[in-house]
Formats: structure tokens, C-alpha cells, sequence
């Protein structure tokens, strides 16, 4: 029998959430954490919204889940965000002992695959699923910025 709960599905949820990014006028990242294929976080940024640098959509998830679960151990879960994590994201993953993060589109500058951060051991990681759609939400809403200014 198929999942019907598999990388797209949740993909789907993510960029859901960087819509209601864009219409804030954010940066169009959006993230969901799962556990046993139920999303417990979802999430994104707020950098603007918040003032805070720090606001990205997976620092807000990683918050909301450890909520949800009452503890600051994510190793049972699943970040679905529609960028590469940056730097500090994956950082906080890797202090989170997050399962596995799944990403859309590649941040080849401030990615932390550029970055060469270290993940968790066990952290696996998949990248580009629905990176097109991504990555076009992403380049839409710079190119509106920049014919604004």
C-alpha cells in the first residue's frame, strides 16, 4: 500500500508556510516538523516581523516541537523547510539531535553544505524535493524587492 505521507506531501505543508512568509512580506521560508508522520511544528520566518535575526522558519519549528513534545530532543523527527538551513539552523539541529532534514531548494552561498557545518552523526539529510517550486517562490519574491527599490 502507498504512503500517502511521503517527502512531497510535507514539502507541500512547508511551502505552505512560506506563502504566509511572502504575505507578511518575509523571506519565503517555510519549515514543518514531523514525528511519525504528524506534523507537531509548523513555521516561518519572522525575521522581520519579530526584528530578529534569528527568527529563520526552523529556528521557530525547532521551538515549537520541542514545545509540543516537552523535551529538546528532536532525534525522533523530521524538519521539511523549503531552503537549504543556513549555518545557525543547522547548528541548532545538530544541538536538537535532529532525525533527518529534508530541504527544497539548494542555498549554495550561506548553505550549510557551503559552510561545511556538521550535522549530527545521525542526522540524514535529502535535498531537492520540490526544489522548483521553491526555489521560483524564492526568486519571485527577490525580484518584486528589488523592482520596488
Amino acid at each position: 500500500m502507498m504512503n500517502p505521507f511521503d517527502d512531497i506531501y510535507f514539502m507541500k505543508k512547508a511551502l505552505h508556510e512560506a506563502e504566509l512568509a511572502y504575505a507578511k512580506n518575509e523571506v519565503p521560508i517555510g519549515a514543518v516538523i514531523v514525528m511519525n508522520n504528524q506534523i507537531i511544528a509548523r513555521a516561518h520566518n519572522l525575521t522581520e516581523t519579530l526584528n530578529d535575526v534569528t527568527a529563520h522558519a526552523e529556528m521557530q519549528a525547532f521551538t515549537a516541537a520541542a514545545d509540543f513534545l516537552g523535551g529538546k530532543y528532536l532525534n525522533d523527527c523530521t524538519l521539511y523547510v523549503t531552503l537549504e538551513p543556513c549555518q545557525m539552523c543547522a547548528g541548532a539541529s545538530y544541538w536538537a539531535q535532529l532525525g533527518k532534514i529534508v530541504y527544497g531548494a539548494s542555498e549554495e552561498k550561506r548553505g550549510f553544505l557551503a559552510m561545511n557545518t556538521t550535522l549530527h552523526p545521525k542526522t540524514k539529510v535529502v535535498g531537492g524535493i520540490l526544489e522548483n517550486e521553491c526555489s521560483k517562490l524564492l526568486k519571485r519574491f527577490f525580484i518584486e524587492k528589488r523592482n520596488l527599490n
